[in-house]
């Protein structure tokens, strides 16, 4: 089973590079200051969310960034996966599978009631993946955003 290890400040320096690989992969234009500022309360224990490394503490191969919210609809704590990045030259092994199966049961464990996450409606193989792991698109909703 690959390992997923709360993340620390400590862990900052690994986590990193990391980050900035997936925003340059998903062309997230952002700076290391900014990065700064959006991890480091996640990595001091902040109750707004959680990241986690994968695999190796001392080498990640990967990350997962949890923000936590309240919903009235599912009737308390829910969350969203904001970032997930598997390195490449370990993707196709079924990491990514592992983490999104034991991931939300351990999170349910801790009282989450509903999980949600977003991909590009072109990207049928993570969708696939997504689905096969109870990941359902609701019909009736679409997820809208304003940046303040």
């Amino acid at each position: 089973m690959t390992a997923l290890n709360l993340a620390q400040p400590e862990d900052f320096d690994r986590l990193l590079p990391l980050v900035r690989a997936f925003h340059d992969e998903a062309q997230i234009v952002q700076d290391d200051a900014h990065r700064h500022a959006a991890l480091m309360p996640l990595l001091e224990g902040s109750p707004h969310g959680a990241t986690y490394l994968i695999g190796p503490g001392r080498a990640p191969i990967g990350y997962i960034v949890i923000s936590f919210g309240w919903s009235v609809e599912f009737a308390g704590l829910d969350g969203f996966v904001d970032e997930l990045y598997i390195r490449p030259g370990v993707r196709g092994r079924g990491i990514g599978t592992e983490v999104m199966s034991s991931l939300p049961k351990a999170l349910a464990g801790a009282g989450l009631k509903a999980l949600h996450l977003e991909v590009r409606r072109d990207n049928t193989r993570a969708r696939k993946l997504y689905e096969k792991l109870r990941f359902f698109p609701r019909d009736d909703y679409c997820l809208l955003t304003r940046e303040m």
